[in-house]
């Protein structure tokens, strides 16, 4: 019976079929991306641990950086983060190695976590006496990186610019922003690339937008493919072709301590970030640099 719904469960199946055939040879090199966007529910840390999850299933051994004192990403990873947890605040704070606080998430052996704890909503504040304030996380992963190599870095920010997202993007190669397909969207994206080209001016000039994510996509609404339309005409070189659906699945998967890819990684939601994951795995550090 040729209807809507069936049309849609045989896409699903055959993007399903297709992700099961991907085969991606991890280089060695490390990417290091930073997921912000100062507007707050755009599905950023949604984001940043889904396809964190997602690549690690290709194969890569991927950190995720728990910078927002929320700590919502550990949660999502099944990550201890109660306030007596070593967390990123003790790297920043206390010069701790991130060695020392970097916990496996119990979703996949490849799935690191370095959590974020309470503690760290009070970094921001202790940060402003410190010295090489902004260098403090670049410094960690630099020296972490060393002794562990990984394929990816991803950090999740707090969703506002303060020196939490300042350390965040001067410890980045890559900038990666999750857009909600909603009316709203683009407000605010160039006060993000404002400051982004500050960042490249002041404290690190190797650092450049690569990777635009269309979130939270409703495929009934003229609006959602209106802001799509319009983003990929403004970033037409930096917009993944996927974009990421609404569902019920992505949104339950954080109560449950996991991402989509674990809690159901058949759903609509988890095919999406797993295409996702496999565009960003598939270009370079390289070819994002050149565009």
């Amino acid at each position: 019976m040729d209807t809507p719904l069936a049309r849609e469960l045989a896409d699903l199946s055959a993007r399903r079929r297709t992700l099961d055939t991907v085969r991606i040879d991890f280089t060695g090199d490390t990417r290091v991306l930073t997921v912000s966007n100062q507007k707050g529910g755009v599905g950023k840390t949604t984001s940043a641990v889904n396809i964190a999850a997602a690549l690690a299933d290709l194969g890569a051994t991927v950190l995720v950086i728990d910078l927002d004192p929320q700590g919502n990403a550990s949660t999502a990873l099944g990550v201890p983060h109660n306030a007596d947890t070593p967390s990123v605040y003790d790297v920043l704070i206390e010069e701790f190695p991130l060695a020392e606080i970097v916990q496996q998430s119990p979703e996949n052996e490849r799935l690191l976590c370095a959590p974020s704890t309470i503690h760290l909503a009070g970094a921001e504040i202790e940060l402003v006496a410190q010295v090489a304030r902004e260098h403090r996380l670049r410094r960690a992963v630099h020296d972490y990186l060393a002794e562990h190599p990984v394929d990816f870095v991803i950090i999740d920010c707090p969703p506002s610019l303060g020196l939490l997202t300042i350390n965040a993007f001067t410890a980045a190669d890559e900038v990666f922003i999750p857009i909600q397909c909603e009316y709203y969207a683009l407000e605010g994206l160039s006060q993000l690339l404002g400051s982004i080209q500050m960042i490249q001016k002041h404290l690190n000039p190797g650092l450049h937008l690569s990777t635009i994510l269309l979130t939270m996509f409703d495929g009934r609404t003229r609006l959602a493919q209106q802001v799509a339309d319009e983003v990929r005409t403004h970033f037409p070189e930096q917009v993944l072709n996927t974009v990421i659906p609404r569902s019920v699945r992505v949104s339950e998967a954080p109560s449950f301590g996991q991402t989509v890819i674990a809690y159901d990684g058949q759903s609509a939601g988890a095919v999406a970030y797993r295409e996702a994951a496999v565009e960003i795995a598939s270009r370079t550090a390289t070819q994002s640099k050149e565009k």
